[in-house]
């Protein structure tokens, strides 16, 4: 039986010293799937990261109408940085991306699931495929990488309101060398990845 359902799975946040990291899996029905490329200008895909943050918010947009719609699925999941400390980056990177899948409710047998880089699917899913730069190539991966980052933007933008003095709403968490000079002022938040910061010198 040909699998009835694309998904695009992709991640967001895998580098950040600071904040969780993000999978995002986006599903449509098989025939449906040559229409993708319509959500980007031009109908040119386009990784996440390579967008403005207006483009990614206005995709974004279009996808969560859709999806409103009952057109589509998408499903975005977070991995704490306490579990990143605690298990490792690619095991919280399979926790969310399991979490996601989950989330879609769409049957193994039925899927044909794309992903991007080094990202696997559980092995009960038969019908996928790790695509190198798949972000660049297949529009429902892409799709999940903007997902993805659009969420954990957002996330990291509240987080800036709990914790101000780091400037989480600039730099997503990433290690710029004003977030280093800020951990250097304020010591370490609850949300910083203390596994990434090993040998650093910080005063607490």
């Amino acid at each position: 039986m040909s699998p009835r359902f694309l998904v695009g799975v992709d991640e967001a946040g895998r580098g950040p010293i600071a904040g969780p990291v993000a999978v995002a899996a986006f599903c449509v029905a098989e025939k449906t799937g040559c229409r993708l490329p319509e959500f980007f200008e031009n109908g040119k895909v386009r990784d996440s990261k390579k967008l403005t943050v207006e483009a990614r918010e206005r995709i974004f947009k279009k996808i969560k109408e859709q999806e409103g719609l009952g057109r589509l699925s998408c499903a975005v999941s977070f991995t704490s940085a306490a579990v990143i400390d605690r298990r490792g980056i690619s095991f919280a990177i399979t926790r969310a991306l399991t979490e996601c899948l989950k989330v879609l409710g769409a049957r193994a047998s039925e899927c044909r699931v794309l992903l991007d880089g080094s990202l696997k699917a559980p092995p009960k899913f038969v019908f996928q495929r790790t695509i190198i730069k798949g972000d660049e190539k297949e529009p429902a991966i892409a799709l999940a990488s903007i997902a993805a980052k659009v969420s954990r933007d957002r996330l990291m933008r509240r987080l800036a309101k709990k914790y101000p003095c780091y400037d989480f709403d600039i730099h997503k968490g990433y290690g710029t060398k004003a977030h280093y000079k800020k951990l250097k002022i304020h010591g370490l938040s609850p949300i910083h990845r203390r596994s990434f910061l090993k040998g650093l010198r910080i005063s607490r």
